[in-house]
């Protein structure tokens, strides 16, 4: 069966109570596989078989429970176009429409009572209502300003005894009894009246009067509505975090069509139209730099303060803003296609999903209203059977259905799920679920890949080694032809290796029968020879001898370097030593993961000397190398089995299983889409330190909703009990109004908890940016196939001279670091001094670095150059 997710707008959800019985309903229906209601939201998500007779049943069956559903148009949020309402609008509106009710019903309630209760206050009484002889008039005055506080409030009466009817009561129910039943009774009371004055009995008509509670039917309703605008109110600021990344997006783009610039609405540009972006201005689509440079704020979408330098041929993102420069664009994705589209849906989403302490709240919310209205029931008639008054036994009844809070049940996860997903969106950390923001906080041990996160993912080469009679020129020609069959990061190190030394070495190179042998590297025929490139397993498994190699390669791998060997025709040709730097902040990541009680465990397919090396460095407490991309897998289920909760953090394809295996499945952003995919969590930065981040937003949300049902529960365990009179032998008792206040600030003061985590900050961080490294040593040494002998020899007649550059453009250190970086990433470039007042750049190079080579590198970082 194919399933299809899509959401439904529900009306008339007052509390917890309808949520639970709009979801028993639409689950119930054939063809439905899982229905999620998000009260905050008043929307529903809906996985069926998305057929239009299945989405009508749906409807009908929320329809015969008392509420009423739409289904939401699909063009979704985020885009131009979209006809649902944004959060924000439907809270705004919300807020709106109680405001308004309030102002009504403040404007009768406050006279009403002061009319009512004046005298016993001893207040001046109104001329005309006052004493004994004007008892009728004073009621009746009552009467009439207590009617157009119901009719202004019948939205409760209405839902509240439609929803009675069809079995399935709320807390609009309570709300309708209480004030019905006051209201009512007034009526009564109101009629004895007239007929004990008619009669001339003063006595009847003065105890008739008291039986008046014209002020309480009122003030009930006039003191939910003022707790109802509050909670409102409150409601609007979970949504500021959807909100602000909605607003992000520019409203227009300059683009250029035929020939010339013109300004059109962001959702008019299409992909592949060339889109001019000016300083100050923000990036309306997502593209690729096809001209200029300039220096780009991306804190909106990752969180990280510093701005990234961009130039021709690097990625630019849709909502970043252009701080200075000027570029032009290609437009890869628009309108839904964008990063900043896709991380709306991801947090609107998550804000749409349940946690599983939620299903308690909601098993309660079920049967939260009938137990009340039993409660309430079962007073009355103690009350009746103690004290034989009628009154008396009613005042405890309304008391006991106005003081319930079934909606401080039902706000007390989604708020704080909905402020705790934005703050992580906020700081560069998407959560695609509750359910993983609510795992996040008890995970105890933290799987780490290496290539791409605990390192950079940019790996170079560092070491080359020839075998006897093997010329450097054979053995790049033969590795770069293969490697470039590869996407492989290290396969990406070699191939720029093989260019920066023999530029076009591999040009003519004719590969056939390319295979990647899983773990193992690559194999494949070149120029007539079977050619191998990749681990020791791999040569060993097809015969091919490694001699003093293999031990060259551990002692490599005991730096940290990766050893690559090569062989062809069973014999091997050379081994290339490929460095992947660690990230700056990783050793902080395994410090801070470990101050939260978690085990870290260094997971990858490299060598076990390469492993222990960046494990020494960062810290891990555990390191499995040389593993399978199914056996990375094998061990997080492992670790699961063990009873540990598993945190996998990955970047690869080869992570995907071990992702999706894992408890908490953690992403970095700069990985593929696959590993994105599997995972939970995604890291905007593609910082490790950020797994601290989310696990610590996530036991800060976790602790917030934790509170939020603790007092919901507390206050309903004491509040009811009160209300239904144990506390009267003592001399407390509980009126009606004082219970309806309570009841609309006990919601407030959910909201209000969960309002708190907009204040939340993760714990400092200790890293710093760092510098580009600078460009290695690459050092090429001859080695007998069988001897341990080693001979370092540099190219002849190299001397070294400096070079001095003008450099337009550099505004920061930030700039300093990425033009220091660029000039010693040239091959022949020693020691880089950059002068950021005099703007210039002085560079030691060896003979051949040629002024265009250093321009050129400038240039490519976003700087103008020229030569001093």
């Amino acid at each position: 069966m194919i399933l299809l997710r899509e959401t439904f707008d529900i009306q008339g959800m007052t509390c917890a109570a309808c949520s639970a019985r709009v979801q028993k309903a639409a689950g119930g229906v054939p063809g439905v596989t899982e229905a999620s209601v998000n009260l905050l939201k008043n929307s529903m998500e809906l996985d069926f078989d998305g057929t239009d007779a299945t989405a009508a049943a749906v409807v009908a069956a929320i329809e015969d429970v008392g509420y009423g559903a739409l289904r939401r148009n699909a063009a979704g949020r985020g885009g131009a176009g979209a006809s649902a309402p944004t959060p924000g609008e439907l809270v705004r509106k919300a807020a709106d429409e109680r405001l308004r009710q309030l102002v009504v019903s403040l404007a009768f309630s406050v006279p009403l009572f002061y009319v009512a209760m004046g005298p016993m206050f001893g207040w001046p009484e109104v001329p005309g209502l006052d004493g004994m002889d004007n008892m009728m008039a004073a009621a009746l005055t009552q009467l009439l300003l207590c009617v157009p506080i119901l009719l202004v409030n019948r939205h409760y009466f209405v839902t509240g005894f439609k929803t009675l009817w069809h079995r399935a009561p709320n807390m609009d129910t309570l709300i309708a009894l209480g004030s019905a039943a006051s209201f009512a009774y007034s009526v009564a009371s109101l009629y004895r009246m007239a007929w004990a004055l008619g009669a001339m009995d003063m006595t009847a008509a003065h105890e008739a009067m008291h039986g008046l509670y014209l002020d309480s039917a009122g003030m009930i309703l006039a003191l939910i509505d003022l707790g109802k605008y509050f909670e409102a109110r409150a409601k609007g600021k979970t949504t500021d975090a959807i909100a602000a990344l909605m607003d992000l997006a520019p409203k227009t783009a300059t683009v250029v069509r035929n020939g010339a610039e013109v300004s059109v609405p962001t959702e008019d540009v299409r992909a592949g139209e060339r889109v001019i972006v000016r300083a100050g201005q923000s990036v309306p689509v997502d593209g690729v730099v096809l001209e200029g440079s300039a220096s780009i704020d991306e804190s909106a979408i990752t969180g990280e303060p510093v701005p990234v330098e961009k130039g021709v041929g690097d990625r630019v993102t849709a909502a970043t803003v252009s701080g200075r420069g000027w570029i032009a664009v290609e437009a890869t994705a628009v309108g839904e296609d964008t990063t900043l589209a896709g991380i709306i849906r991801l947090v609107d989403e998550a804000t749409s999903s349940k946690a599983p302490i939620e299903r308690m709240a909601d098993r309660i919310a079920g049967v939260f209203v009938p137990v009340v209205m039993a409660i309430a029931a079962a007073a009355f008639v103690a009350w009746m059977a103690i004290s034989s008054d009628f009154a008396t036994a009613l005042n405890h009844a309304i008391s006991i259905l106005v003081i319930s809070c079934p909606c401080a049940l039902g706000l007390a996860t989604p708020t704080a799920i909905m402020v705790g997903t934005g703050r992580g969106a906020a700081n560069g950390v998407l959560i695609k679920s509750a359910e993983a923001l609510e795992t996040a906080c008890s995970v105890d041990y933290v799987v780490l890949d290496k290539t791409g996160t605990v390192t950079a993912g940019r790996p170079r080469v560092t070491d080359v080694e020839l075998a006897a009679g093997v010329s450097q020129a054979e053995l790049v020609r033969v590795a770069a032809a293969l490697e470039r069959k590869s996407e492989h990061p290290l396969a990406e190190a070699v191939c720029a290796y093989a260019d920066e030394v023999c530029p076009g070495a591999d040009g003519d190179a004719c590969v056939e029968g390319f295979e990647q042998v899983a773990g193992g590297g690559l194999a494949g025929t070149v120029d007539g020879r079977r050619v191998l490139a990749g681990n020791a397993r791999l040569m060993e498994k097809n015969g091919v001898g490694l001699g003093a190699f293999a031990q060259r390669a551990d002692a490599l791998a005991a730096e940290a370097k990766t050893p690559l060997f090569f062989g062809a025709d069973g014999r091997v040709l050379g081994l290339v030593a490929v460095a992947d730097p660690v990230k700056p902040t990783s050793a902080e990541a395994v410090s801070r993961l470990r101050a939260l009680g978690a085990k870290t465990l260094l997971l990858t397919g490299d060598a076990r000397l390469t492993a222990e090396a960046v494990a020494r460095k960062v810290g891990v407490d555990e390191v499995v190398a040389g593993v399978l991309p199914s056996q990375k897998e094998l061990r997080v289920r492992e670790l699961q089995r063990a009873g540990h909760r598993v945190a996998m953090v990955g970047d690869g394809i080869n992570d995907a299983p071990a992702l999706a295996r894992a408890d908490v499945g953690i992403a970095i952003g700069a990985g593929t889409d696959v590993a994105i995919g599997s995972a939970d969590v995604v890291l905007m930065r593609s910082d490790p330190a950020d797994v601290a981040l989310a696990m610590e937003l996530s036991r800060a949300t976790m602790r917030n909703i934790r509170q939020n049902l603790f007092w919901a529960l507390f206050y309903n365990s004491i509040c009811i009990p009160v209300a239904a009179g144990v506390l009267v032998p003592w001399g407390i008792t509980l009126n009606p109004m004082i219970g309806a206040a309570a009841m609309g600030f006990s919601s407030i003061f959910v909201v209000g908890n969960a309002l708190r985590l907009r204040t939340w900050k993760p714990s400092e961080r200790k890293g710093r940016e760092a510098t580009p490294a600078a460009a290695p040593a690459v050092t090429v040494i001859e080695s007998g196939a069988e001897a341990g002998t080693e001979a370092a020899t540099q190219p002849e007649g190299r001397t070294t001279m400096e070079k001095k550059l003008n450099v337009e453009g550099m505004m920061c250190q930030h700039c300093v670091a990425h033009v220091k970086g660029a000039l010693e990433g040239v091959e022949g470039v020693g020691e880089v001094t950059v002068d950021l007042e005099a703007g210039t750049a002085t560079a030691a190079c060896a003979e051949g670095v040629t002024d265009e080579a250093l321009i050129a590198a400038v240039k490519g970082a976003g700087y103008e150059a020229s030569m001093a």
